[in-house]
């Protein structure tokens, strides 16, 4: 019964070493661990409720989501449990456990909840072999690092109020008050209807996508596909980009579909393709959404503040900002950083080049919102996903822009490779030195490793990344991830800008060649980790 004591058990501990939060906020690991190991859970969900201030427990609403993979059911009761130990009062839980991590965000600022545990290790394959996560959202709706933890402390506890909630519904809800639905759905459903293909990837997102915009937005019930969410995602990586998101690709090349979308398993990542296979880049949708944010009712209303992207992210969203005359915040990878500056009122649109884009309206990125945001424009303008992304080159120039990323990699071998890289590009001497690949010469203009001095609260954040960059604005980026499992990753980034494509239509790997093999030489990736090229390309 609601308010009744239950008995709760004082359970000694000690912190586990390797859950300290990655640069995400949240922890993600084999699920193996957290299966395995003694108190793996209940460990870090105590260490992320003794991080928020719960002085009126009873009367404090948590909300509980997951994006439905392999060991939810089983953690959604250890948090259920662990909250009442702690004497929550109410716990808010998507039907079947499932909420997008963009839900959650809503549902956080919409009831004025202390926060929310998201059960996700987001682009990541599941099953038991997969990898499993958690990551806790504080009252913004925003992700927040949980603290270490020494013990489990509780010396009383009541039952909390549990409530079942339509994952969707309030989230839509919040959609509505955002785009104009009538406009989208006269795209989709009227004269010369733009035919659509979504991929959920057996992720959080098939519930959505199939109210939203089947249901609401009369799409046909077949452009939806793997709607069904899997504790396996059907086996496959739930991560939409070119190397994963396949079945999509192969469809999109066909013709038949004039826009295609994908989404990763907890809904926050995204990506745009068009007739024919024709790949937006996340940085360019980034870049296009800022410069039509006109055709979204929401911006009219509100105004256009600033922008805010992450460092390794092209720079092709600083030009738009130059247009509009409004400040562009250069940050870490992570998304509290934009948070941050969108609680201050800086920042109204922001992204990252991981396929994440999102605005004010939540404190996450938001993949279902990024692709309303497409149809929004589409249905304005009256062209095709290509000839926007053409017309947006055509006015602004176009960033060639990839990533590679070397995953699974010893993390004694990429601390080694960084250390001796930075010292490398940050030694002064190394300022002016020019490079020459075929009948390409780049000549060394700027070298640091980035830092990022908040303009909200001043806190500073350093070694976010290693930047070369050059006389003629091209960029190489080096930077060690953490945000996935106990092995490692660095990725590359290469960025070239050309002011006139016109005159030719070349692959992006194909232009920033010289500069990847640059990058290959200093940091002699490939003859230090055996490996012959890297684990995916975006």
């Amino acid at each position: 019964m609601e308010g009744s004591p239950i008995p709760v058990l004082t359970v000694p501990t000690a912190p586990y070493e390797d859950q300290r939060p990655a640069g995400g906020g949240g922890l993600r690991r084999p699920t193996g661990l957290f299966e395995g190991q003694r108190n793996y859970l209940p460990n870090f969900i105590q260490s992320v409720l003794s991080s928020i201030d719960l002085r009126d427990r009873q009367g404090c609403t948590m909300v509980v989501g997951s994006d439905g993979r392999y060991f939810s059911r089983t953690a959604t009761e250890i948090v259920v449990q662990m909250a009442a130990a702690n004497g929550i009062g109410r716990l808010i839980i998507g039907q079947n456990g499932i909420l997008s991590t963009p839900a959650v965000s809503c549902i956080i600022r919409k009831i004025k909840a202390a926060g929310g545990i998201i059960l996700t290790a987001s682009h990541c394959p599941g099953g038991p072999g997969g990898e499993f996560g958690v990551k806790f959202n504080v009252a913004n709706g925003g992700i927040q690092k949980a603290e270490e933890l020494n013990s489990w402390v509780s010396a009383f506890a009541f039952l909390p109020l549990v409530e079942i909630v339509d994952p969707v519904d309030i989230y839509l809800n919040l959609l509505r008050t955002i785009f104009d639905f009538n406009a989208i759905k006269s795209l989709l459903t009227g004269p010369g209807q733009l035919k659509i293909r979504v991929d959920a990837m057996h992720g959080v997102m098939g519930p959505y996508v199939r109210k939203v915009l089947c249901d609401e937005l009369g799409a046909p019930a077949n452009s939806a596909i793997n709607c069904v969410p899997l504790e396996d995602f059907g086996g496959q990586h739930p991560d939409p980009n070119l190397t994963y998101a396949t079945t999509l690709l192969e469809a999109m090349k066909g013709g038949e579909y004039g826009f295609g979308a994908a989404f990763d398993a907890d809904g926050d990542r995204y990506m745009i393709l068009g007739q024919n296979g024709f790949f937006v880049s996340p940085s360019d949708s980034l870049a296009i959404i800022a410069a039509n944010l006109s055709c979204i009712p929401y911006f009219r209303q509100m105004g256009v503040r600033g922008f805010g992207r992450s460092m390794p992210t092209s720079t092709a969203l600083d030009r738009v900002a130059k247009s509009m005359k409004v400040p562009v915040y250069e940050t870490p990878a992570g998304w509290r950083f934009f948070s941050n500056l969108m609680d201050s009122g800086r920042c109204s649109l922001c992204g990252e080049e991981s396929f994440g884009t999102g605005s004010d309206h939540l404190r996450e990125k938001d993949g279902l919102w990024a692709v309303l945001v497409w149809l929004s424009i589409i249905a304005a303008r009256k062209q095709s996903v290509e000839e926007i992304v053409r017309d947006h080159w055509a006015k602004f120039g176009r960033h060639y822009y990839c990533r590679f990323d070397y995953e699974g990699l010893e993390p004694k071998t990429t601390y080694y490779i960084m250390r001796d890289l930075e010292a490398l590009v940050t030694d002064k001497s190394f300022i002016g030195q020019q490079f020459a690949v075929g009948s390409h010469v780049y000549s060394v203009a700027k070298t640091d490793s980035f830092e990022y001095v908040d303009p909200v609260d001043g806190t500073v954040t350093k070694k976010q990344g290693l930047r070369i960059i050059f006389s003629d604005a091209s960029r190489l980026i080096f930077r060690l991830s953490s945000s996935s499992g106990v092995r490692a990753t660095i990725r590359l980034y290469a960025e070239s800008y050309e002011r006139d494509p016109s005159g030719h239509d070349q692959e992006p790997q194909a232009v920033l060649s010289p500069l990847i093999a640059i990058a290959l030489k200093i940091s002699q990736i490939h003859e230090r980790t055996g490996r012959r090229g890297p684990t995916v390309i975006t």
